[in-house]
């Protein structure tokens, strides 16, 4: 009996040790798009290191791997309620589809990193908490987020139209709107104003955006097909 209990704790560790190698093989940014939206501060992203991740041409590991054109209805539909680019919200999906998107993979992965993000759009409860305030969501919860790629969506799309809000009629930096809320997607509020104004952003705000503009032109064709 002891060796049974001893074999199940064994294969119990190696299922655990499975999920967490499945998961970091996705990678996960290190820069949320979620505290700075509320107090408009820049951090310092534009100078850190940022933490390595994974290659983001690579596929999601498993079973997790899906295609962001898929859901190119629900974007344009939320896109066009907050008043935002189609193309846009279409293009940080595949910005942020690097990561497997497997609900039970996210909660697993969740349990072990509590500051993680959920949902296809990788939103951050506090980001999620903030911008549903007054919407038709409000009722809804963060850790609803992985089974309901709809909700990931709208959430993604009045967080760009509050991020949109926050810009200055006219910015000195050369960055289209487009390009600015992206970062302030991937990097908070604060640091998006800061970029507006001449920051230069490091290298993983750098890379994200790089990435915006790789997947642009497939983003808008998904957005501009009936899917």
């Amino acid at each position: 009996m002891s060796e049974r209990r001893g074999l199940g704790r064994l294969l119990a560790a190696a299922a655990v040790a499975l999920v967490i190698w499945l998961l970091a093989r996705g990678g996960h940014p290190s820069v949320r798009p979620g505290p700075d939206s509320a107090s408009g501060r820049p951090t310092a992203v534009a100078s850190a290191s940022p933490t390595p991740t994974a290659d983001p041409s690579a596929p999601p590991p498993g079973g997790a791997s899906y295609d962001p054109a898929d859901f190119a209805g629900q974007v344009r539909t939320s896109a066009n309620r907050a008043g935002v680019d189609p193309q846009l919200l279409e293009a940080i999906l595949y910005n942020e589809s690097y990561k497997p998107h497997d609900p039970a993979l996210e909660r697993a992965w969740q349990r072990i990193k509590p500051d993680s993000a959920f949902g296809i759009a990788n939103m951050h409860r506090a980001a999620f908490d903030d911008t549903k305030q007054g919407r038709d969501f409000a009722d809804r919860t963060w850790e609803e987020l992985p089974d309901h790629p709809d909700l990931a969506i709208e959430a993604a799309a009045w967080y760009l139209h509050d991020l949109a809000a926050q810009l200055p009629s006219h910015w000195s930096a050369s960055y289209t709107e487009g390009e600015l809320l992206a970062l302030g997607y991937n990097a908070g509020a604060g640091n998006m104003l800061a970029f507006a104004r001449g920051a230069h952003p490091g290298a993983q705000a750098g890379s994200y955006l790089e990435r915006l503009h790789d997947n642009w032109s497939k983003a808008g064709q998904a957005v501009g097909s009936e899917r």
